[in-house]
């Protein structure tokens, strides 16, 4: 899980998973979709924000785990058993 969202992104010359100065541009309806809200935080799950960033989520968490000087301290953090069930059954529900 990540946090937090649009507003907080990157630019493409500070993000670890694009290449310097490469423009990176997303539509914003593209991200606003994706956009969850757990614990009063709005966020991204890493596996839509690998998606928007066009990379796996496992080189998006090795990314982050790399580069952590260049993340806000609160940007990741991990569901509880809790809310990973319920967040698998939202997403079943609406299938």
């Amino acid at each position: 899980m990540w946090g937090p969202p649009a507003r907080d992104m990157l630019s493409s010359d500070e993000n670890p998973f694009h290449g310097v100065n490469r423009p990176m541009t997303v539509p914003m309806e593209r991200v606003e979709n994706r956009i969850l809200t757990i614990r009063g935080h709005r966020v991204l799950l890493d596996a839509d924000l690998a998606v928007l960033y066009g990379v796996t989520t496992g080189a998006l968490n090795q990314a982050v785990k790399r580069n952590t000087e260049r993340f806000p301290e609160d940007f990741p953090f991990q569901l509880n058993a809790d809310e990973a069930e319920t967040l698998r059954s939202q997403f079943a529900t609406s299938k």
